[in-house]
Order: C-alpha cells, then structure tokens, then sequence
C-alpha cells in the first residue's frame, strides 16, 4: 500500500554472543567471528547438541542498571531493555522532547509507540515449580499448601511476554500505540512491521521496535533436536555439510520516525523502511514447502509495498539458518522472483546464532550497517556450496553491493514467512 508518508530507522541497538552494540556485532562479522561454542549455561556433556551463541561474562547491571528489575523480568527481557533504551537513546529522541516546551511533552509521548516481538513462553518459566513437584509427588493439596513458600511470589509478572513493552514505556514515557508480538522466529520483524504500519497509518509519529528471545535451555534445546533442526557444531547456511542450526541469545531494536520529523531535528538517518510482506504457508506447525512458495509470495508483497522491481534489490540477508530444508527452500523462493539475477546473498547466524523472535530485527540492524558501508558481508562457514543449490550468489568473502537496498528474510514455525525492505541512509538517490 502506497502512502504518502515515508518511515526512517534514526537508532539501533542489540546485544547477543558477539558484542553489547550494533557496532561490535558488526565488526565480528566482518571478521568471520563467531560466538558459537559449547554452552556453558548447564553441564551439556553427552548431549548430541550442546553448542550456543550465549552472551556471557557480561552483568546485568550492564543490561539494565535498576536492579530492582533484575528479580521481577526475565533474562530475554533484560537484553529486550538494553537494546530498546540504546535505540532510543542513539536516535536523540529523548534528547529532543527535552527541548520542547511543557505542553507539548504529552502530546509528544501520546505518539510515541512501543512494539516488542518475543518468543513467548519458555519451558524455563516452569522450572520453579520442579523442587516441590519433586517433594511432594503425588500430594497435590501438601503442592498447594506450600507453593507460596517456595516459588516466588513474582513468578506471574516475571513471565508476562510484554514486560519489554512495559519497562520501555515506564523508563522512556512512550505511551502510544503498542503491542506484543508473540510469534517465533518472526516475532521481531513483525514488531518493525507494525511500527511501520502505525506510522504510515497516523497512529504514531514514532516508534521503537525491539526483538528479543533466549531460546536456550535443555528442553527447549532437546525437542529442537528431536526434530532434527539443531547442528552438532555450527550454523552453516548453504553449505553442502549444513546440519542444522545453533541456537543464539539476546535483543535488536531500531527506532523509526516520520522522515519530516527527524529531517527537522537534525537526526543522524540510519535508513528508510520500504515495505513488508508477511504470509504463511498453512501447511503445519514445523512443515516447510519444498518449492519456497510462501517465502517468494512475501517477498513480491514486499517489493510491491516498496514500489521497488526485483532488479533493484542490492542485497539479500536470507534467513539462512542452516537446516536443510530451509535453506533449500530459500534458494527456491529466490530463483522464483529473481530467476537468474539473485542478487549478492548473506546471512548471519553462522555469526550470532539463531535468536529466535531477536534474529530478524537483528538481521535488519547488521543489514543497515552492510548499507552504511557498501558491502555485502561473507559466511564464513560457507566452505563448498551444496550443487543442487547452485548456481547461488552467496560466498565466504564480501561481495559488492548491488543497489542502495536491502531485502531481509525472516521465517518461524506455523509456515511464517516475512519479508522487509529497506535503503541505504544515502536514499538521496533511487535504491
């Protein structure tokens, strides 16, 4: 749908494996860094998967500094605020409401909006309950009897999915529109989706947008495996000894804004969104069509939105999160809108791991940086590309950007498929 008023991303933030910022995030990319290695959260020995991308060494006071917090939200909740209040704060919103005269404080944070993506609950949420489930055995009236004393009485409110949405508009005074996207893997992008949406729409004038999830955890990690989605050793999108995908930690977020408004405080413009697609597949719950039809359909809605042909994306960040049908599927979806002239291919998770409802807002903020500097990034795992694959235009080593765009590739269980599109910060110029 074409609207008259254009959306900008004027802040970043995240935080998983590899850094505390889009920049050193970045930066590991561009090294062929990799934070995957054997977890440390719980004694994995003798677990056939049992690699992570997990943030460690790194307090929580670094994450969100009122400790008070710390015992009543979770763990994915405490990297959703550090990368929320970094993107706000990057962006000089907070900043600029201080300039304003006092009548026009309330107005301004009446339209400022907060949209969260998380993957919903995790097994771990339950884990409180084992020791008196494990005492008490079958006697359910002795359960209930002393549950209040040996489960914390926060429990409810630590586990609420929209604690992000929550703390961000307490700490931030952001009261407008808002909403918690809780849907897997796409939860994130869906979460810049609708921000972009209500600013087109005139709900807000602006937003944060912020994916966060900490899928790691033993039962999380062993029905994964059972399913056969979870690699013994890394994440190897493309590759003909891809065998499957890591599980990573952590949070992205970017702030958007009216292109008027943030030309008018002199914002620092990191790039503007062009449009989004979003379809399903409606086959199964973790079923994948072989031929990449809902994929390739997301994308053509989102280059539709975009007003952008296929022949002037620069680049593509696939989803690429190494498991065999996905990947091949991928590569189908994008034949089907490029045919032969695919555009230059990376991917990220071989760097950061699979983030779950984070990794597609992650995705987008490392694709704003391969825009800013005129690159596409190499995999670094990507040793011999699968044949039946071929020919694809994906590599171990950076490519040329192609146009001043980026496509975005996100996908989540149900047959979610998401598509985003985004230029380059010198949108001076057509993408």
């Amino acid at each position: 749908m074409k609207t008259s008023r254009r959306v900008v991303i004027t802040g970043s933030g995240a935080v998983c494996g590899t850094g505390l910022s889009p920049e050193t995030i970045w930066e590991a990319v561009r090294a062929g860094r990799s934070a995957i290695q054997k977890t440390r959260a719980w004694n994995s020995n003798g677990w056939a998967a049992r690699m992570a991308a997990e943030v460690t060494d790194v307090d929580n006071r670094t994450l969100v500094e009122d400790r008070k917090l710390h015992k009543s939200v979770l763990r994915t909740d405490l990297f959703g605020l550090y990368a929320a209040g970094m993107a706000i704060q990057r962006s000089g919103i907070s900043a600029y409401r201080e300039t304003l005269p006092a009548e026009a404080v309330a107005s301004f944070n009446d339209r400022s909006g907060i949209l969260a993506g998380s993957g919903g609950g995790n097994y771990r949420n339950n884990y409180d309950f084992f020791p008196l489930l494990s005492e008490t055995g079958d006697d359910l009236q002795r359960f209930g009897r002393e549950l209040d004393g040996m489960v914390n009485p926060m429990w409810l409110l630590k586990i609420l999915p929209n604690n992000v949405v929550c703390h961000v508009g307490i700490r931030h005074g952001f009261k407008g529109t808002n909403a918690c996207i809780t849907n897997q893997g796409v939860g994130g992008i869906m979460a810049v989706a609708e921000a972009a949406a209500a600013i087109t729409a005139h709900e807000a004038d602006r937003a944060v947008a912020v994916g966060h999830d900490t899928p790691f955890e033993p039962e999380t990690l062993f029905h994964y495996h059972r399913l056969g989605l979870m690699s013994p050793d890394t994440v190897r999108p493309f590759d003909q000894d891809r065998s499957g995908t890591v599980f990573g930690e952590g949070a992205a977020a970017v702030m958007l804004e009216v292109l008027e408004d943030a030309q008018a405080r002199g914002a620092t413009i990191l790039g503007e969104w062009l449009g989004t697609g979003c379809v399903t597949e409606a086959g199964g719950v973790v079923e994948i069509r072989p031929d990449g039809d809902g994929l390739s359909r997301a994308i053509e809605i989102a280059l539709a939105a975009a007003g952008l042909g296929p022949e002037r994306v620069g680049m593509v960040v696939a989803h690429g999160n190494g498991t065999a049908a996905s990947d091949a599927s991928e590569v189908r979806a994008l034949r089907r809108v490029f045919g032969n002239d695919i555009p230059p291919v990376t991917a990220f998770k071989w760097s950061v791991g699979h983030l779950i409802a984070g990794s597609g807002v992650l995705d987008l903020v490392l694709a704003l940086a391969a825009l800013r500097e005129r690159i596409v990034p190499g995999i670094a795992t990507l040793h011999s590309l699968d044949l039946e694959l071929a020919p694809f235009p994906a590599s171990p080593s950076s490519q040329p950007l192609r146009h001043n765009s980026a496509l975005v590739l996100c996908r989540g269980f149900g047959g979610m498929n998401t598509a985003l599109v985004v230029r380059g910060p010198d949108f001076s110029s057509s993408p």
